[in-house]
This record gives structure tokens, sequence and C-alpha cells, in this order.
């Protein structure tokens, strides 16, 4: 029997988290700082120059935002993202499946905006910036957002991989995995990162090193509204089961 692919397999999760509300409140973001308890990171890295001018449609800039489409930058000893291959980026869901020390863990987050903007520098120069966010469902170990962008200098061609995120411990009922995660969490939040870098790095010069091409745009599913239903949470603990 064929094995089936892996948002398949994870489709009753899918489904909750699609009706799962963000467990932290988005009114209230200009408050989560350093100095009120949040932790605040930037992480960044240069990919292969481009010629100046607009990004080249099969450039650094163009790969990296295939690679950010797909998210295969992770590191999969650590996160693996399962979700809806024709879904709208603006509209996905995704299972994350976490790895911690022995165990394996299921959370959800769900895009909260796609960014495709030039912008001007402080010194004048424009970038042309293409990336997302993604935010924390009920049921996760932390709280917060994580945004992840490319950007291409205009004027010198320079290309970077950015990620700004700001986060907290969440509610961990569990004492062991409370204890695991105030002892290992920040670890592994530096790991994701910093592997991140380098797995797109490693990524968008092998993909420019075979030379290859984008993809034909598809159109995604109609979109399935996020419901506050309390079902939800009835919904996250079968799927957990």
């Amino acid at each position: 029997m064929p094995k089936l692919p892996p948002h398949e397999l994870q489709k009753t999760r899918l489904a909750a988290y699609t009706q799962a509300n963000y467990n932290f409140d988005l009114t209230r973001t200009a408050e989560y700082t350093p100095e009120n308890g949040w932790r605040v990171d930037d992480y960044e890295t240069e990919l292969p120059l481009e010629a100046p001018g607009p990004p080249d449609a099969h450039g650094s800039w163009a790969a990296a935002r295939e690679v950010l489409r797909n998210y295969t930058f992770p590191p999969p000893d650590l996160i693996t993202g399962i979700f809806l291959p024709d879904q709208p980026l603006e509209q996905r869901v995704m299972v994350l499946r976490g790895r911690f020390l022995l165990f394996t863990f299921w959370f959800g987050v769900r895009i909260g905006g796609v960014t495709d903007e030039v912008r001007t520098l402080p010194d004048g120069q424009q970038e042309h910036v293409w990336g997302y966010n993604y935010r924390t469902l009920e049921g996760h170990f932390e709280r917060g957002q994580i945004d992840f962008t490319i950007h291409k200098n205009l004027t010198t061609g320079r290309v970077r991989f950015h990620i700004h995120a700001f986060s907290q411990t969440g509610r961990i009922s569990n004492p062991f995995y409370w204890l695991g995660f105030k002892l290992f969490g920040r670890r592994l939040q530096r790991k994701f990162s910093t592997e991140s870098l380098k797995r797109m790095q490693a990524q968008v010069t092998e993909m420019l090193r075979k030379g290859w091409r984008a993809p034909a745009a598809q159109a995604g599913p109609p979109v399935q509204s996020v419901s506050s239903q309390p079902s939800a949470q009835e919904q996250l603990r079968k799927a957990g089961g």
C-alpha cells in the first residue's frame, strides 16, 4: 500500500488547528518587549549576490523565496512543518512536529501575513522584501510570532535572509515538560534560528548550482474561515491521542 503524504496523515490535526485560537493577544504586540518579559530575537545571513536591479527570476532571492515558501529550511531533527501543499500561503495552517530529547510534540501555527514590497532604506536605497510570519496557536509550548523575510538591495544586489521573533513560554501543564523546556527551551530556540540560516544558505547555493526554475503558480482550494468555537480544543485533544 502506498505511503500517505504527511498532510494526509495529519489531516485531523490540521482541521483542528484551523479552528484554534492564537494563544496570545494580537492587540498587545507593542507590549511584547524584553522589559515586559518577552524575548525579542533577530538573526540574519548573507545569500549569494545578484546583479543590481529587481530580483532575478532564477536568482538567489527567488530561490530563497521558494525555500521559504516550502518551509524546508528548519532543521528536521528539531522542527518539521506539515501543511496542505495546495493551500494559498496567506491561508496556511501548519502542524509543527517538534522533537525534544526522546519525545515528539505536535504544535499548531497559522500564517499571520505575507509581505511583498519595496522598502526605502535609511540611506535612500531600496530593497525588495518578501516573506511571511506565523503565530502560535492554542496548545503550543510558546506564544508569539516569528517573521521570515528575504531582502534584495536593488542598488548593490545584496541578498539577505532575516529572522525576527518575539516569544514567551506558554502554558505547559505537564511538570516534566515544563522543566525540560525551562532548561533547554532557549537553547532550542537559538538552534532553530542558527541552523535555519545555514540550511537556507546551503539550499539556495545548491539550487543556483543546479540552475533551478521556479514552478508554475497554482490556485489553492476555497478559504475555510477561522473559528473560535470551543470544540477546537476537543478536536486537538482527540488528534493528540
